[in-house]
């Protein structure tokens, strides 16, 4: 009987990517773990082979049935992974051991939930979502696919944030906002008010800045 190792291709060699690849190693789920990168100056990255461009897995799908894209674009990581999956690839959630997540919590596939991450009950987190490090997310909470909440934000409970919306280091939403897609929250921002599509927001209290359009 053969029996088929478990192997992981990690599609972005970026900072980004290197976090994810340490998460991915500390599940211990995957025997070999490899990148995929457009810099072709690229050989290896952390001790990790850097086998190809991003868009070279589809020659490696039949050795390596796992990808995951660790691109922070939200868009662009949207993209990859509609094209990994129609492709046939299995894209895992990588969740980092140092976590606390409720279990009524449900978080979909192609999703990182980095150190120090604290989400509490109820709260639904879509496909290709980035949680940042120490970012907390209270209950009752939706975040809809490609969602990027970057390191020491904090979510109040009954927040809705549409899709590829990024919330930036350190800032703040109370309770009950809905943010709508492709928006930007500025560094620091508190919001305290509903934040339409498409545009950018920074301050405290938070008010629009621009049009994203």
């Amino acid at each position: 009987m053969v029996i088929r190792m478990a192997k992981l291709m990690i599609l972005g060699a970026g900072g980004h990517g290197k976090v994810v690849a340490e998460i991915a190693a500390l599940m211990s789920k995957w025997d070999e773990i490899v990148f995929l990168d457009d810099n072709k100056n690229l050989k290896e990255v952390n001790g990790y082979k850097v086998l190809g461009g991003l868009r070279d897995y589809i020659f490696y799908k039949a050795e390596f049935e796992c990808a995951f894209v660790a691109i922070g674009n939200n868009k662009f990581r949207a993209e990859l992974i509609d094209d990994l999956l129609k492709n046939g690839l299995t894209i895992p959630t990588l969740i980092h051991p140092f976590t606390s997540i409720s279990n009524n919590t449900l978080i979909d596939i192609g999703t990182v939930v980095m150190a120090g991450v604290v989400i509490n009950s109820n709260t639904i987190i879509g496909r290709g979502c980035i949680i940042n490090t120490s970012s907390s997310i209270d209950h009752d909470c939706i975040l809809k696919d490609g969602v990027h909440i970057s390191p020491g934000v904090h979510i109040g409970g009954f927040v809705t944030i549409d899709n590829c919306s990024w919330v930036c280091i350190g800032s703040s939403i109370v309770n009950k906002i809905l943010i709508g897609k492709n928006a930007i929250v500025a560094a620091g921002a508190t919001v305290t008010k509903n934040v339409p599509d498409n545009v950018m927001i920074a301050g405290v209290p938070a008010i629009i800045k621009s049009s994203l359009e």
